[in-house]
C-alpha cells in the first residue's frame, strides 16, 4: 500500500507546465510513481518498485496523465517511452522528491565532511583538562569543524540561554527551564606547594595546615572557598596571602613561593607536568564536586551537537 501523505501544494507549484488543478488532490505518491515511470521506463516496472498491482499502477497513472494533462508514457514500436514533457520534469520531480525525503528522514552529521563551528563556554582549568584532547579529536575526525572558546560569563548559563554558546562546561546548581546536562566526572581536592617546600619535610596535618599562608581561588571573586568552608566546620580559619580568580595563575604562583595552594586533583596532577610543584593529599575533607555539560532544549536534538556531547564523555572516560 502506497503511503498517503498530506497534499504537497508548494512542491507540485515549482513544476512547470503543470495545469491548473485543486492541489488538496494532489498527493506524493502520484509523484512517487512518476519517479519509478521514470526509472522502469514500464507501468508493470513502476508498479513493481512502489509495491503496486498492475490494475493499481495502471489506475495511478491515469489520475498522473489528468494531473499533469500529458500522456507520461506512451507505447511504441518499440516499447514503452517517456513523453518529451515527462523528460523534461524528470529533474524538477526528482528534487522534489529528494527534498521531502530529506524534510521527513532524520538529519544526520557526517564530522568528516562538515563544516562550521562549535563554541564551548568553560573556566580556565577545565579548559586546560579538557581542550586539548578536543583539539586533538576535532583535527582527526572533523577537520573541517572550528572550536571557539568564548570569554566566561559567570557561570556561562546566560551564553547557553542565549544563544551564544553550544555547550558549557563547569559546576552548576538551579539550572533554569529547558535545560539539560550530564554528569561528567568526580572531582576533590589536593593541596599543593613547590618542591623543596619545608612542609614536605613533615606530615601535613590540619594543625599546621592552618598555620601556613594560602593562596586562594575564587572564581566568581566573591564568597568563601570550598576549604573555608570546610574549615568552618571545625571552628579554624586560615590566612590567605593571596586571592586570585584565576586556577591556572595560582599554581605558577605557588611554585615560586611557600604558599599552599587546594585545587581540584585532576587540575593538580595536570599542573605537575608543566610547573615544580609537589602533590599532597589535603589533611581535612573538602566538599568534592562533579563538573557536569550543560545545553539548552534547542540544540538537544541536533545530530552534531550530540557528536560534540558524545566526543567530550569519550574523553573524560579515559581520566
Amino acid at each position: 500500500m502506497l503511503y498517503n501523505p498530506p497534499s504537497y501544494e508548494k512542491c507540485i507549484q515549482v513544476i512547470p507546465g503543470m495545469q491548473k488543478t485543486d492541489m488538496g488532490e494532489v498527493d506524493l505518491n502520484l509523484l512517487k510513481l512518476f519517479d519509478a515511470l521514470l526509472k522502469e521506463g514500464s507501468v508493470t516496472g513502476a508498479g513493481a518498485r512502489l509495491g503496486l498491482s498492475q490494475p493499481a499502477a495502471s489506475r495511478s497513472l491515469g489520475r498522473l496523465r489528468r494531473l499533469l494533462n500529458d500522456r507520461i508514457l506512451v507505447r511504441t514500436p518499440n516499447g514503452w517511452e517517456l513523453t518529451p514533457r515527462a523528460l523534461a520534469l524528470s529533474a524538477s520531480v526528482t528534487k522534489l522528491l529528494d527534498d521531502a525525503r530529506a524534510i521527513v528522514a532524520p538529519s544526520e552529521f557526517h564530522p568528516g565532511t562538515a563544516s562550521g563551528r562549535f563554541t564551548v563556554a568553560t573556566a580556565d582549568h577545565l579548559a586546560l583538562l579538557l581542550m586539548p584532547e578536543l583539539v586533538a579529536k576535532l583535527s582527526s575526525l572533523a577537520p573541517g569543524i572550528d572550536l571557539v572558546m568564548p570569554a566566561p560569563a559567570g557561570d556561562n548559563v546566560d551564553l547557553i540561554a542565549q544563544g551564544s554558546a553550544d555547550l558549557a562546561v563547569g559546576s552548576f546548581e538551579g539550572l533554569p527551564a529547558r535545560f539539560y546536562s550530564r554528569r561528567l566526572y568526580d572531582e576533590d581536592f589536593v593541596c599543593v606547594v613547590r618542591q623543596g617546600h619545608p612542609i614536605l619535610d613533615e606530615q601535613l596535618t590540619l594543625d599546621n595546615f592552618v598555620l601556613l599562608s594560602h593562596l586562594s581561588v575564587i572564581i566568581t571573586g566573591q564568597g568563601r572557598s570550598a576549604v573555608d568552608e570546610a574549615l568552618a566546620q571545625h571552628g579554624l580559619t586560615r590566612r590567605i596571602a593571596v586571592r586570585t580568580p584565576h586556577f591556572l595563575v595560582a599554581p605558577m604562583i605557588v611554585a615560586e613561593s611557600d604558599l599552599i595552594l587546594s585545587i581540584p586533583r585532576k587540575l593538580a596532577h595536570r599542573i605537575s607536568r608543566l610547573a615544580p610543584i609537589e602533590i599532597l593529599e589535603a589533611p581535612i575533607k573538602i566538599q568534592p564536586f562533579a563538573p557536569s555539560i550543560i545545553w539548552h532544549e534547542r540544540k538537544h536534538y541536533d545530530p552534531a551537537h550530540i557528536w560534540l556531547r558524545n566526543q567530550i564523555i569519550e574523553i573524560v572516560r579515559g581520566w
